[in-house]
């Protein structure tokens, strides 16, 4: 999974860190005598998926873009469960520039994190305003990159998670919008998907392992955990913990955080996938209704 941390520990976010602090795959497994192996990359998603192709992983929990392009390239992967969706994200931009809307953008040196979630964010609020990437200037900078690139006036916008308004608290960045003001287009989805070898060769282990993670789901949706999660996450992130506690502050844990393959999911995805084909993000479309493990329904998970 990603590792979004910016202190010597790993943190993930959302459903990871709960599973992670609790245990709960090792000890769903415990008497079967198998290890868990924690993953984490700085590199995010596109490191992921090249784990995925070296066979270096079975599962990974990762943002909706990279699980598309791993698709659309060619990895033989399954779609297993969703792991958040709804997740905002920001426009930071330099203080005093006079960025108050996306359509402000046009002509500006805008870093974004390309082949990550935040990328698919990005086009699909610019999209909505009727912009396009071709509209801007696009840097393509990794998250910590663009937050000291904005700080030192060297780009003047940059799209990206919460993290963001650690900035704006120092007084190096303004937030003129989220994706909560644009109607929440832009917000992004996260799901778990695991390599199609291993789910087919291991059909029990990966149901054990659904069933356990409904554990991890079951707190991380009941809204009297809230602070008990922020301040989890913000201790492994080493992050203020007023920064998930803004960033949460017009949302519910039970919003973001259900793990079903629904309806609506499965319909935010396909426009991701549909949208993603579009803007020449990735070559080849996909129905995701084909992506989604069989037998899942059947299995009740």
């Amino acid at each position: 999974m990603p590792d979004l941390s910016a202190g010597s520990q790993h943190s993930g976010g959302g459903i990871t860190d709960v599973l992670r602090e609790q245990q709960i795959f090792e000890k769903a497994f415990a008497d079967q005598g198998i290890k868990i192996q924690w993953n984490y990359f700085k590199g995010a998603g596109p490191v992921i998926n090249e784990a995925f192709a070296n066979g270096q992983v079975d599962l990974a929990y990762l943002g909706d873009l990279a699980a598309i392009i791993g698709r659309s390239n060619g990895l033989d992967t399954r779609l297993l469960s969703a792991s958040a969706r709804g997740v905002k994200h920001y426009l930071g931009v330099v203080p005093g520039s006079g960025i108050k809307t996306l359509q402000d953008l046009k002509g500006k040196r805008v870093a974004v994190f390309r082949g990550t979630a935040s990328q698919l964010s990005f086009d699909s609020a610019l999209a909505s305003q009727g912009l396009s990437e071709k509209d801007l200037k696009v840097i393509n900078l990794d998250f910590n990159a663009a937050a000291a690139a904005l700080a030192a006036k060297q780009i003047d916008a940059t799209w990206g998670g919460s993290t963001l308004t650690a900035l704006q608290a120092k007084g190096l960045a303004e937030i003129p919008l989220t994706t909560k003001d644009l109607g929440d287009a832009g917000s992004i989805q996260a799901v778990l998907v695991g390599s199609s070898k291993f789910v087919d060769e291991h059909p029990d282990a990966v149901a054990t392992l659904l069933k356990a993670q409904q554990q991890a789901v079951q707190w991380l949706t009941d809204d009297n955990n809230k602070q008990a999660y922020i301040a989890l996450v913000s201790g492994l992130a080493s992050y203020p913990p007023v920064i998930l506690t803004n960033d949460l502050k017009d949302q519910k844990l039970s919003e973001v955080f259900p793990s079903t393959l629904d309806p609506v999911f499965l319909g935010k995805l396909q426009d991701a996938v549909d949208l993603a084909s579009r803007e020449k993000l990735i070559r080849k479309s996909f129905q995701v209704s084909d992506w989604v493990a069989p037998g899942l329904v059947a299995a009740g998970l």
